[in-house]
This record gives structure tokens, sequence and C-alpha cells, in this order.
């Protein structure tokens, strides 16, 4: 790759210091970034690609923790359902996903995602009906084709409605297949490496899909493995009711008791959570995925955010299923986490700059990847998001973190992903978005002709 320089732009590093150019520069070489100041930067002699930045705010790239990508085919379904209500009546038609299905809606997806900033995404998949092909492999195509890093969670469920699950029987696994799928998935498509555009996760879906077994199981599998663990938890009221009920203790207590709690550990919307759970998470440095939209869409709650930062817990930001909320897009999930943020703690329980941090460097934590992205500093990875303020939407608004957190969603005038060019001037550079459009719409209509 040729040097690309971005200069004269407003600059957020989201650094440890929180250091911001209201006039800087931007400089990646070979993937990464070498250089971030104010002012000007020096022209390179030799070849080299020139952004003009002015009007712009560059930040990281944002960081999305939680996903369900499969779900962009059932999108508009159960919608003014609770969580519980929306999965009796998803499940029946998630029945019929196959490796095509999933990959035309995990490509859709992350072009989504990637159009709203977002350069790494975590995305939970759970659902493997047993003629539905790879649908792992399927996931990881799709995260390719679209140039985006992606943190592929192998999720499982085995506790099916005979046992006091939720799924339908024949949509969960054997306890004993899901540990050895999980292993394999491991083993075929993660990547250690520090410029790593695939990792995998271990993932059991949740406390009330899961048994005890497969959660130890995965819990040692993964550990064995060297890789991160992530699930659902404390998610709505419902799920602490039957966790009491079921097995004596809340569902953060009963997570510890498994096993899952710790620093290589992140758990999903974490909304019910007692103060000495708050705690037990950041004594633990057991990160959380806040998915402010998709907890409104079901009338979940509101995490504790505050607290849990007070804490010291790592959290960050998902955008979650499709299907609970039809958006899907990354940047507004900064503007709602403050919005719910506020809610819950008044007008100082979050300012603009946390809800950055939110969706760049704490995501960065929860993943575990906090040296390599998630900020702009020499040596990390030149994942960056260049938006354009300049426009009618943010005319007049002075502080440009302020300009993207608060006002209307902004343009993207540049994605970089290890410094290749993903979107430019808002549009996708990798595929072709009337295609995966394409693609989409007849995945999701033969899908759900499949349930009918």
């Amino acid at each position: 790759m040729t040097p690309t320089i971005i200069d004269g732009a407003a600059v957020a590093t989201v650094d440890a210091a929180g250091t911001e150019h209201a006039f800087g520069h931007v400089v990646v070489e070979d993937g990464r970034i070498t250089a971030v100041g104010p002012g000007q930067a020096p022209k390179p002699a030799g070849p080299h690609t020139w952004v003009d930045g002015s009007g712009c705010l560059v930040t990281p790239g944002l960081v999305n923790t939680h996903h369900h990508l499969y779900q962009w085919a059932t999108r508009g379904i159960a919608q003014d359902a609770t969580l519980f209500e929306w999965l009796t009546a998803l499940y029946p038609v998630w029945r019929g996903l196959d490796a095509g299905i999933t990959h035309a809606a995990a490509a859709a997806g992350l072009a989504k995602l990637a159009i709203t900033g977002c350069t790494t995404a975590a995305d939970h998949h759970y659902v493997f009906p047993r003629e539905g092909g790879d649908q792992f492999e399927a996931l990881v195509t799709a995260a390719r084709r679209v140039g985006v890093r992606l943190h592929a969670v192998r999720g499982s469920m085995d506790r099916g409605r005979s046992q006091g699950g939720l799924p339908p029987d024949n949509l969960v696994e054997d306890t004993e297949a899901a540990l050895i799928a999980t292993e394999r998935a491991v083993n075929d498509h993660h990547d250690p490496a520090p410029d790593a555009l695939v990792r995998v996760a271990v993932g059991p879906c949740s406390p009330f899909s899961v048994s005890r077994e497969l959660m130890t199981g995965a819990a040692e599998l993964a550990r064995a493995k060297g890789v991160r663990l992530h699930t659902h938890l404390a998610e709505t009221t419902d799920e602490e009711e039957q966790c009491l009920a079921e097995f004596g203790c809340t569902p953060t207590e009963y997570a510890e008791r498994l096993g899952w709690l710790g620093d290589d550990v992140w758990l999903a919307h974490t909304v019910h959570l007692s103060p000495d759970a708050v705690k037990r998470l950041g004594a633990t440095g057991t990160g959380s995925a806040h998915c402010p939209t998709s907890n409104g869409r079901l009338g979940a709650g509101i995490a504790p955010v505050r607290d849990l930062l007070d804490a010291g817990a790592p959290v960050g930001l998902g955008v979650d299923g499709a299907a609970s909320n039809e958006s899907c897009g990354m940047v507004e999930e900064l503007h709602q986490a403050l919005l719910q943020a506020r809610q819950r703690g008044g007008p100082r329980a979050l300012d603009a700059r946390e809800a950055l941090w939110l969706g760049t460097a704490g995501g960065a934590r929860c993943l575990g990847r906090d040296d390599e992205i998630g900020s702009i500093e020499p040596g990390k990875l030149a994942d960056l998001a260049v938006w354009r303020l300049d426009g009618l939407d943010h005319a007049g608004i002075d502080d440009p973190v302020a300009a993207l957190v608060l006002g209307p969603l902004p343009k993207l005038r540049l994605l970089l992903v290890g410094g290749r060019t993903v979107v430019d001037d808002g549009e996708l550079r990798t595929a072709s978005e009337t295609e995966l459009a394409r693609d989409l719409r007849a995945a999701a209509g033969r899908l759900k002709a499949a349930a009918r």
C-alpha cells in the first residue's frame, strides 16, 4: 500500500489522555497508523494518497460488540413482543436457515455496519439447523466479502422446550456435538495474529437455552484454546425470575458459579444487575456489550452503564440482531447510549466523549483488542472513520464530537480497515450494495416462504 495522509481534519484519538486536535492529521502506512498530531502532515516525496479532511472528524473505527447477522433476513417480525415472545415467534422461522440465507443476511448486515462507521463486528451465531449447511463458513465468507474485521462467536443451544428451554427441540444440538463443532470452528477460522481479520470466540446462547454442562464445557474449551467467551446475560426480568426459580440465584450468580466471569468474558445486555452484580463484573474485569436500541425495541430496560464504568468493567456497544434493531447501524448506538444513560441517571450520567469511548476503545477492550484497535495511536491498526460534518445537518455545532454523537447521523467520508478503503464518500467500495440488497430480498423471501 502507498501511504495515506488524512489532513486538515478534526481528530478525536480516544487515547487514554483523550487527546484531540481541532486541525490535525493522521498518517497510515502498511496498514498501521504511523503518525497523528496537530496541523498539517508533511507530504512524503514518494507516491501517496492524500485525503482532504477539511470539515471532517476522524475517529477510530467503531467496534460492534454484539450482533446476530442472520437476523437481517427476519426484520419487522413480532414488532410489539417481549424478548421471550419474540424468540418464540422467530425460532420456527429460523429453522429454515441455510448457508446461502445466512451469507446473504450477514453480508448485507456487515455492509450496513461499514457504511455507519463500523470496522470490527462481533457476531453471535447460535442457530444451526440440521440441514442448514456450513453456517459458520457462510458468516466468515460474508465478512471477507465486505472487508471488515469479524469476531465470529460460535454459539450453541442444547436445551429445547422438552427440557424447559425456549427453542424447539429440533433446533438445538446435542451437548457433545455442539462442543465438537465449536472446537472445529476455532481450529478452522481463529486467527490470533495482531492484525487478524477473523477471530473466533465461544458463545453458548443463554442460560435459558443452554444446559449447565454446555456452559461449563464451553468455558473449559475456550480457555484451553486461548479464545474469548461470550453469552447473553441479565437481559430481562423474565430471565431473572426463571433463574431464581430454577437455580435459586440471579443470572450473574449463576454465571459466576459456572466460571463465566473473568477478563476473557464479555456478556450481552446486562440490563438487570444488582449493585453487587455490578461490582462483581468490575472486580473480575468481565465486559458488557450494551445494546441500547435493541433493549428499547424489546422494552427490556436500561442497562446500568454509568455504574459499570464506575466499577471498572469494560463496556462496549452492540447493535444486536437485526430482527430486534431494524436500523442496524452502528453510529446511532452512540446517540442511543447517551440518551438511555441520561434517562436512567440524569444529564451528567454519560457525555458525548464517553459515548464515543464506548463505541471504540470500550468495545476494543471487551474483545481483548485494546492494544490493536479502538484508538488513534502510532503502531495501532489503521481502522479509521472519517465523518463529514460540514453540511446543513451539523452547521453551527462547534464541537465535532458533540456533532457526531448528538447531531443527525453523519455521512462517512472514508472508512479504512487496516488502511484499506471499505467506504468512500458514503458508498461501499468492496461489494455492490445493489447486489447485496437483491441477495438479501431473495434470501428473506425464501426463508419466510419456508415458514408458512
